[in-house]
């Protein structure tokens, strides 16, 4: 993930949370349930804008509020920075302003439960936001699997090599259950490929440079290296500046779809490069907008799918030309229901 356009991407992300409170005033007290033009007010806690994905998911949110400005009389944000203990404070206020919906990404599974319960009791629609909880308190559950996400990758990595081949996996933070899931994933698949020698697993931390230090450094003891199995597209175009530094030929890497990763990607293929291919596996920003969407049909007596686990999408070489933007900046999340306008006022 880009840390080049963090702070800017944060900065407008969180104008971008002012612009939804608009749809109404926002008050200090508890506010009706639901209001009295049927409308509801919606808690969303954004758990970190540390990165670009993140800046995004909060405004695919925010964009999805005012589309539906007619069902919402308030939108409540809170910011959790990351921080567990924040983020229970945070729905406790929520709870305590008697907010209709509350939408978190649970930033520790475990922890967070006995707060999740609290607001359940108190009659408030739960919706786990990309992330999920060690409870059945909650209304519904939208996400990618994570699991999957990284079995995909794998699957595709190991096709590429035969059966066969020295790599390098590079993984998020160790401890966030989204990195933790997607590498458990894939080493399943390794593990079923006795063929796969994974020569040194190493946290990127969704980061590039960070990423780009620690391949050149496993490149200069181990430069024989057949595949590279990555968890995130910025810390795929850190291993492909790696390997160009070090002047060891590229091989066939896999990703996620950031615009950036499918821009090198397509000048690479331009190039004429041939040891080089790439797969783009999507947890899409929009699983927010879809968690609003699941908020609001359940506050409508509506029915949801309490577990709306997606499969994950790919982009391939078949279809990178469907995807990438030449036009938009490298920090978008390409599988986006955002429009071009509200990704500008975003990245810039």
């Amino acid at each position: 993930m880009n840390t080049s356009t963090w702070k800017r991407a944060t900065t407008l992300a969180a104008v971008a949370a002012v612009t939804a409170l608009t749809l109404s005033a926002c008050t200090d007290g508890a506010s009706e349930t639901p209001a009295a033009d049927g409308t509801y007010v919606i808690g969303y806690d954004s758990y970190f804008v540390g990165n670009t994905w993140s800046a995004q998911l909060e405004a695919e949110f925010t964009a999805a509020t005012e589309r539906d400005a007619d069902q919402i009389s308030d939108v409540i944000m809170t910011q959790s920075d990351n921080d567990a203990q924040k983020q229970i404070s945070n729905i406790q206020s929520m709870i305590a302003r008697n907010v209709d919906a509350i939408i978190v990404t649970p930033i520790s599974p475990e922890g967070i439960v006995p707060v999740l319960q609290q607001a359940s009791a108190a009659g408030i629609d739960v919706i786990l936001n990309a992330s999920g909880a060690e409870t059945d308190d909650y209304t519904s559950y939208v996400n990618v699997d994570d699991e999957s996400f990284g079995a995909t990758g794998a699957e595709w990595l190991v096709d590429k090599l035969g059966g066969s081949g020295r790599i390098i996996a590079i993984n998020g933070i160790a401890g966030i259950p989204t990195s933790d899931l997607r590498y458990a994933g894939a080493q399943a698949v390794f593990d079923e490929n006795p063929g796969i020698e994974v020569v040194s697993t190493i946290d990127g931390g969704w980061d590039q440079a960070t990423t780009k230090t620690a391949v050149e450094a496993v490149l200069a003891a181990n430069p024989d290296i057949d595949g590279v199995w990555s968890q995130g597209g910025s810390m795929t175009l850190g291993a492909i500046e790696a390997f160009e530094a070090a002047g060891v030929p590229l091989v066939p890497m896999t990703g996620e779809d950031s615009n950036g990763l499918l821009k090198k990607w397509q000048s690479l293929v331009a190039a004429g490069e041939t040891g080089f291919d790439c797969i783009a596996v999507a947890k899409p920003t929009w699983i927010s907008a879809q968690s609003l969407e699941n908020a609001l049909a359940a506050l409508s007596g509506e029915d949801v799918t309490k577990d709306d686990i997606l499969d994950p999408e790919v982009i391939t070489a078949d279809n990178l030309a469907d995807f990438v933007r030449d036009d938009l900046p490298d920090s978008l999340w390409v599988n986006t229901r955002m429009t071009d306008d509200e990704i500008t006022a975003l990245f810039g």
